[in-house]
């Protein structure tokens, strides 16, 4: 099962040509792009390749997206998304999906680097584990009070030990591991960031076994990379 077919570029090209993002697109306007399973956008820089996947990412309305703002309060990046167009795929039975599955995300390198950054951080760290107390049932003075006990200065200090130990790269593999699931679609803006050439092959290799093996039918990702070769060229 592949969850997103296709995506249809606006094509309406403002006269005005600074108009974003009608400039980024114009010499594609009306343009559509067919996916697969794996597909990964690659070209020089500047060409549009994180617009592209955060324009995908408005107009499914999953997770990540950015807000495109322009000049009118918006009003132009409205119109290129409302006459802009996608296709889902369709399921076992043939039947066209209805909606992606909850999970699906746009992930951009610089939420992989706040993950690096965030468990640098010990006020960040205490933060999470109080959250995850309080998602678990306790109360806000029973988070304050679980804060003084033992219990929490030791799994602080082992989290804090387990980051300190791991470069940014094995933390961004770590962040991969993680969150990247079988049963999702994905949009990832240059994953490779933060990673030697060792770890971006791993990368490929765990995109492609989710993608292939894992669970064949129900993976739909795309990407933006600059150092891996690309599995599907558009």
């Amino acid at each position: 099962m592949i969850y997103l077919r296709s995506f249809k570029l606006s094509d309406y090209t403002d006269r005005n040509p600074n108009i974003y993002p009608d400039y980024v697109f114009k010499h594609v306007a009306g343009e559509v792009f067919l996916f697969d399973r794996i597909t990964v956008l690659y070209g020089n820089n500047g060409s549009g390749k994180s617009t592209l996947l955060n324009v995908i990412a408005n107009k499914l309305g999953i997770s990540g997206a950015e807000r495109m703002t322009s000049s009118g309060d918006g009003m132009y990046a409205r119109r290129f998304l409302d006459l802009s167009s996608y296709q889902l795929g369709a399921d076992e039975q043939d039947k066209e999906i209805r909606q992606l599955p909850e999970g699906s995300r746009y992930m951009k390198s610089e939420d992989i680097l706040y993950e690096i950054k965030k468990i640098q951080q010990d006020s960040v760290l205490r933060e999470d584990i109080l959250y995850q107390q309080m998602n678990k049932g306790m109360s806000k003075a029973q988070a304050a009070e679980y804060e003084t006990t033992y219990e929490y200065k030791k799994k602080l200090e082992i989290i804090q030990f387990s980051q300190e130990k791991y470069s940014n790269g094995e933390t961004s593999m770590q962040f991969f591991e993680e969150y990247l699931l079988p049963g999702q679609l994905y949009l990832l803006d240059e994953p490779e960031t933060s990673l030697s050439p060792a770890n971006q092959i791993r990368l490929a290799e765990q995109i492609n076994e989710l993608a292939r093996y894992l669970d064949k039918k129900l993976w739909n990702l795309l990407t933006h990379y600059i150092s891996i070769p690309p599995t599907h060229l558009m």
